[in-house]
């Protein structure tokens, strides 16, 4: 059984470094080096309004891959519309129950101690193998991330924060 995913959540001082890390996070992600069930870029901007970029909607996309399927099978027994409706809310209870994301409440409890300007990354990591810990470690790092909070047990959390704050002295 795969363990359950572990919630980091990287502060930045600017937007621009945060979206520098996300960029990061996802050529990883499409290189099958890190293993993200979702994730979200949240920044409060110079007008104080926080803005909120999901990586994935995990019952979203549950319910939009239900909907195509169920819109095939409808058309097959001559009921689309219902195979469609049918679909998407199993679709949607399956990632519900199957595939938890990065939770709202979360995000915007977070969001609420932002200053204008900065932004956090939250990454729910489903799997890091050690290599490829390195390997986000180094790609993250130029991006001067913090640890704010995270879910990892605490000897894992200490040594990602430590990696990520040797950039004072490779800096």
């Amino acid at each position: 059984m795969a363990a359950d995913p572990r919630l980091v959540v990287l502060g930045f001082d600017s937007l621009e470094q945060a979206r520098a890390a996300w960029t990061s996070a996802r050529r990883l992600r499409s290189r099958r080096r890190l293993d993200l069930a979702d994730g979200a870029l949240v920044w409060r901007d110079e007008s104080g309004q926080i803005m909120v970029h999901r990586l994935a909607s995990p019952p979203r996309t549950a319910a939009l891959g239900g909907a195509v399927c169920g819109g095939v099978l409808g058309t097959v027994f001559f009921a689309p519309v219902i195979g469609v409706g049918l679909g998407a809310g199993l679709g949607a209870l399956v990632g519900r129950v199957f595939g938890p994301g990065v939770d709202e409440t979360q995000i915007r409890r977070v969001a609420g101690h932002l200053q204008p300007g900065r932004a956090v990354v939250f990454a729910l990591v489903r799997h890091s193998g050690d290599e490829a810990v390195d390997d986000v470690v180094a790609a993250l790092r130029p991006h001067r991330p913090r640890v704010i909070m995270s879910t990892l047990p605490a000897g894992r959390q200490r040594r990602l924060t430590e990696a990520l704050d040797r950039r004072a002295a490779s800096a």
